[in-house]
């Protein structure tokens, strides 16, 4: 009478240990779900943070010509003399990577345009290219979404 008891409790355990492959298919499922959910949002905030970048270096590049029309009374677009190294259109820098593209496309004694163009990974940002000019306008070229919601 105990050795049928103790079969009934070792094939019991059996049965129970381990997952099913149905249980396991539940969970790659709802793996994959999160997954479409969030990478998406995680690549959003990837290029959202390297927008500040961009509009970094626009402002740095608009304070660079004011400094440059204040000593020579116009303002120019070649980089020496905005103490830029190489040439025009200049990479900005994220981690190593160049995401976008500055550069000075319209430049006589008295106004300017520059753009950060995005490149790379970048391109297909929804706010597409900053532009930035001699009054301080700031503005997008190219883009699927309000300037105000990029600046």
């Amino acid at each position: 009478m105990r050795a049928i008891k103790f079969r009934r409790l070792r094939t019991a355990r059996t049965r129970s240990s381990g997952f099913t492959l149905i249980e396991l298919m539940i969970v790659v499922v709802i793996i994959a779900i999160l997954a479409a959910i969030a990478y998406p949002s995680y690549v959003e905030h990837v290029r959202k943070s390297r927008r500040t970048d961009a509009k970094n270096a626009l402002l740095d590049l608009a304070a660079r010509e004011e400094r440059f029309f204040s000593m020579n009374n116009a303002y120019t677009n070649t980089p020496a003399s905005l103490g830029y190294a190489g040439t025009f259109p200049a990479d900005v820098q994220t981690s190593g990577t160049a995401y976008y593209k500055i550069t000075v496309t319209a430049a006589d004694a008295t106004s300017f345009t520059a753009t950060a163009a995005p490149a790379g990974a970048q391109a297909a940002d929804k706010c597409g290219t900053y532009t930035i000019n001699q009054l301080g306008a700031q503005g997008n070229t190219g883009n699927t979404t309000a300037s105000s919601e990029c600046w």
